[in-house]
């Protein structure tokens, strides 16, 4: 998972830089509706909609924006009406590319996205072509700065509160969870003193694809612009670079 994971925090970096004030507010509100609309407006009893409720007050969103975002997705409130859906598709040299989308035009955004695919040595794929290489889990980020805990520690913890996997990288602890054990997770974890830099639901690959050197750069090209694009959600692959 560590070439996901590295690939995952760079685009992320970048997006941040990149996008504008009303951009992000826009991608924030989208998340929320999305997860109203699978799971319901309770974040104590739908994961999905926590996450993106922190999120978005992370990002300065106002109360009111958030209380009509789950007002549409509920139906109380007329306005757009979004889309969400799955694809699924290759990268150059066949690693696999999952995206959650929502739109409010799909033919639109169909069509974009192939041609991204298309253009950058890839192809977008039939429904399930890819999907049974990912697992949906919960991912908590821990910053190491603010641990109060040893790595041996925080790992032992974290297995004894259901988590899957615990990955290091050089700032930050990913752990990796049942979406139904999150929440409880999270509470443990608080309570022994970790502070969380973010929690979301992720697309985790049972195993990683080398991309060849010669598809490299096609590869980086197409997964930074599909990040960028504003339908897509979230990007997942079990591309790994080698660098």
């Amino acid at each position: 998972m560590s070439g996901h994971s590295k690939w995952k925090n760079i685009a992320h970096r970048k997006g941040r830089q990149d996008a504008s004030r009303g951009h992000m507010f826009t991608r924030l509100c989208r998340d929320v509706y999305v997860a109203v609309r699978r799971g319901g407006a309770n974040p104590d009893v739908n994961y999905a909609l926590k996450v993106a409720l922190e999120k978005a007050r992370a990002g300065s969103v106002p109360n009111d924006t958030l209380q009509r975002t789950i007002g549409k997705a509920l139906g109380n409130v007329e306005g757009v009406a979004y889309e969400e859906f799955i694809y699924e598709g290759y990268g150059p040299g066949g690693f696999a590319v999952m995206l959650e989308l929502s739109s409010d035009n799909r033919n639109r955004t169909a069509a974009e996205v192939r041609h991204l695919f298309a253009r950058h040595g890839g192809n977008l794929g039939e429904t399930g072509c890819v999907a049974w290489m990912f697992a949906r889990k919960g991912l908590l980020t821990v910053a190491k700065e603010s641990l109060g805990l040893s790595a041996d520690d925080l790992t032992l913890l974290a297995l004894e509160g259901g988590a899957d996997d615990v990955e290091e990288t050089d700032e930050e602890f990913l752990l990796y969870v049942d979406l139904e054990a999150a929440s409880g997770l999270e509470e443990m974890l608080r309570g022994a003193g970790a502070t969380f830099e973010g929690a979301r639901v992720a697309y985790v690959p049972s195993t990683m694809l080398t991309v060849p050197q010669e598809d490299e750069e096609r590869a980086s090209a197409l997964l930074t612009l599909l990040e960028e694009h504003d339908d897509v959600q979230s990007v997942y692959t079990n591309a790994e670079f080698a660098d």
